[in-house]
């Protein structure tokens, strides 16, 4: 009896201490010191409304906004419970047939973009959630983007250049592009475009 008496102590000091105490500290500590991101880096508009989160990409149909890569999540797009990578291997018939779509509505979609298309554009991140793009990637979209905006593609080559953010602490990672912060870059500087006047 004197033994369980111990363990059980034992247990609620570990409960106490892992369970409340540690996650109550870590929380107030994120809260004192990044609360922006601590509550989801979450990114809003002129208005000041809330229209996602820098963290996680979100689907652009519309023709004057640069779109994403592919979600891997089914159902709902880009639904952050369902983060998580495909998991389709090089030799996927899913893989395959999921690529070969992509590239037909990529084409379709930008006639006149130079070939061939970024991999990144038809194929899902690790995550399944990124919402970044190469530069390469956001400027083969720029055609499509500038006629659907009726502004010149020099003009929007400097918007993208003014977003490009480079690799962190100068050698981690690649330069990317975060393409919502992208897309609300353009409707300050264009305007929200008049066909749909909407972001989907």
């Amino acid at each position: 009896m004197q033994t369980f008496i111990i363990a059980c102590r034992a247990a609620a000091f570990t409960l106490i201490l892992t369970g409340v105490a540690y996650p109550l500290l870590v929380t107030g500590l994120a809260q004192l010191l990044f609360p922006w991101k601590a509550n989801g880096s979450l990114v809003q508009d002129e208005g000041g409304q809330v229209v996602g989160s820098e963290l996680i990409g979100q689907g652009f149909s519309h023709p004057a906004y640069f779109q994403c890569r592919p979600s891997a999540g089914e159902g709902e797009a880009y639904d952050p419970l369902a983060s998580g990578g495909s998991n389709y291997g090089p030799t996927s018939r899913k893989l395959r047939d999921r690529v070969i779509s992509e590239l037909d509505r990529l084409k379709k979609a930008n006639p006149g973009a130079a070939s061939p298309v970024p991999a990144e554009l038809v194929t899902a991140s690790g995550s399944g959630l990124d919402p970044h793009l190469s530069p390469g990637g956001v400027r083969w979209q720029a055609l499509r983007v500038a006629r659907a905006r009726k502004v010149t593609p020099e003009r929007l080559e400097a918007v993208i250049r003014r977003n490009i953010q480079d690799r962190d602490l100068g050698f981690l990672g690649e330069p990317r592009v975060n393409v919502l912060l992208l897309n609300l870059a353009l409707d300050r500087q264009f305007g929200l475009p008049r066909e749909g006047g909407g972001r989907r």
